[in-house]
């Protein structure tokens, strides 16, 4: 490991990260030492007891959660007519057909989401190769293939979200910012554990939800107490 930072350095003195910690005091801790001069995004980690090599076992969900993340999404949308124009009066500016596919392929990155009609998926489903690894791949699961661009748009900008397991069984999100009151980052929490536990494979023996952590952008992961854990097991 190289030489720490002053601010690191503060951090790993004031925590000790072999410790596990309650929700409230993990947020505690994250907002006492967040020094940087931007409103850094909280995220989670959790660790699934899943294999990732039976597809069966694979997660793969959305969820609203009550108090949005705190982000501005934004949003690539493959539509034409009436869906089109739906989606340009909500603000959104990269819209198209294959004009869009093209912009992608060319090396547009300014989208957070991308959500198509189910017409346009020819032309979406040659994206496949940029996309997929990014999570960022149309699905009807997560409502993201729809013939109602609008709604879609507006469940995600008022705190849908969608997640997946990694390669090692872990997901990650956001769920919300470090200014949020405590309260309204732990019901988040809480609502997307409620929803992950409808998904539990039912053929899965042992514990689901193995272990949980929780960062701020810029400062350390924490792990939280089993008592957070038992809130779905």
């Amino acid at each position: 490991m190289g030489k720490l930072t002053k601010r690191m350095d503060l951090m790993f003195k004031n925590i000790n990260l072999k410790n596990q910690f309650s929700i409230d005091n993990a947020i505690n801790n994250l907002k006492n030492l967040s020094k940087v001069k931007f409103i850094e995004s909280i995220d989670i980690a959790i660790n699934l007891g899943i294999n990732t090599k039976k597809t069966e076992q694979n997660i793969r969900g959305s969820v609203c959660l009550p108090n949005g993340t705190g982000k501005q999404v934004r949003f690539a949308v493959f539509a034409s007519g009436k869906e089109a124009i739906k989606a340009k009066e909500l603000g959104i500016k990269l819209i198209g057909m294959n004009d869009l596919s093209t912009k992608i392929i060319n090396g547009e990155k300014k989208f957070d989401v991308v959500i198509s009609t189910p017409e346009a998926m020819d032309i979406v489903s040659k994206l496949g190769p940029i996309l997929g690894p990014k999570g960022l791949m149309p699905n009807p699961k997560l409502g993201t293939i729809t013939n109602d661009i609008s709604k879609t748009i507006k469940k995600i900008r008022n705190g849908q979200i969608n997640f997946r397991n990694d390669k090692n069984g872990i997901i990650h999100a956001s769920i919300g910012k470090i200014n949020f009151e405590n309260n309204k980052i732990k019901e988040n929490l809480q609502t997307l554990l409620k929803s992950l536990k409808k998904y539990k494979p039912t053929q899965l023996k042992g514990n689901y939800i193995k272990k949980i952590y929780i960062s701020s952008t810029m400062g350390l992961s924490i792990e939280i107490t089993k008592d957070c854990i038992n809130l779905v097991n």
